[in-house]
């Protein structure tokens, strides 16, 4: 029997998460609780990993509260106002950028924290960007813009980690699948 989730309870929500408790049945039969975290009034979200034409990746240096450090990540935000996916990782890369993405490409799918979040990451390669202006940023973000060059990436980026800065972990394997599939 495959586990089953038979109960979702909202232990508090706040303005951008809940507290649930999830009870499921698990294979055995027993009923197991479970404390996790969901995004309020999201619908999924998108990271994009985007190269420009002349052998760089664009990255975004952010600082995160919950870490109480700057994080180097792949551009990234939520569908939050009922578009598609594609359409947030579109607003997302220009916003936090200034740089425009072509044609975007699905090149995976999955949970980011499985074992305390119910968040799922669509990961776009958008492969050409060009710049197209500005940041536009919300008045939350302190975003600075990056550009590492694809030779010796991995190298480059992890030379930036020190003790006000963490590396997105997601990066070095997002990076190395995005490849394969960039033209």
């Amino acid at each position: 029997m495959r586990p089953k989730i038979i109960e979702k309870q909202v232990l508090w929500k706040g303005r951008y998460l809940q507290g649930l408790v999830l009870s499921y049945r698990n294979s055995r039969g027993d009923i197991i609780r479970w404390e996790a975290s969901r995004r309020v009034g999201c619908n999924g979200i998108v990271a994009v990993v985007p190269f420009t034409s002349d052998g760089f990746v664009i990255l975004i240096k952010q600082y995160r509260p919950p870490v109480d450090k700057y994080v180097i990540e792949f551009p990234a935000g939520l569908n939050d106002r009922n578009e598609s996916l594609e359409d947030v990782a579109r607003r997302e890369l220009m916003e936090e950028t200034g740089y425009e993405a072509g044609a975007l490409k699905v090149i995976c799918e999955g949970p980011l924290s499985p074992g305390s979040s119910t968040e799922v990451l669509t990961v776009y390669l958008a492969d050409k960007v060009v710049c197209a202006g500005e940041q536009r940023l919300d008045s939350v973000e302190e975003i600075e813009l990056m550009k590492l060059p694809k030779e010796g990436f991995c190298d480059k980026l992890f030379s930036l980690m020190d003790e006000n800065t963490y590396i997105d972990l997601k990066i070095p394997g997002i990076f190395e699948l995005a490849k394969k599939y960039a033209a």
